[in-house]
């Protein structure tokens, strides 16, 4: 099975502005795991490839946020999560038929669950 994590950048991700509490190491685990990642933010999707790059993180996607919709399309997995932290994030993950979690929910990595069929 595939699964799909997009990561809002800022108040969501340890090296957002503000930070987040989603740490680097968790998105490594997820990635390590095999769980697609990326990232659909405010910033240009050229920020956000720096970002992931600066981190030496592999990711298999960026996108604007409003282009959520966009990663389902070209990415097929089985279940599609999006993490952020404003009101935006979870309109726009619910429009494009993601699960949604805030970011305050995140770090103890609901999505591993997942793997063992939850």
């Amino acid at each position: 099975m595939a699964f799909l994590i997009s990561f809002d950048i800022d108040g969501t991700l340890e090296f957002g502005d503000p930070p987040g509490g989603i740490t680097v190491e968790m998105v490594r685990k997820a990635k390590e795991l095999g769980f697609l990642i990326g990232s659909c933010s405010d910033r240009f999707p050229s920020a956000q490839r720096a970002l992931w790059e600066k981190h030496g993180i592999e990711y298999d996607f960026v996108a604007a946020k409003h282009m959520l919709d966009d990663v389902k399309a070209r990415l097929e997995a089985d279940r599609y999560l999006h993490i952020g932290d404003r009101e935006t994030d979870r309109e726009v993950a619910q429009r494009a038929g993601f699960d949604f979690l805030w970011d305050n929910e995140a770090p103890n990595e609901p999505w591993l669950a997942w793997r063992d069929g939850h």
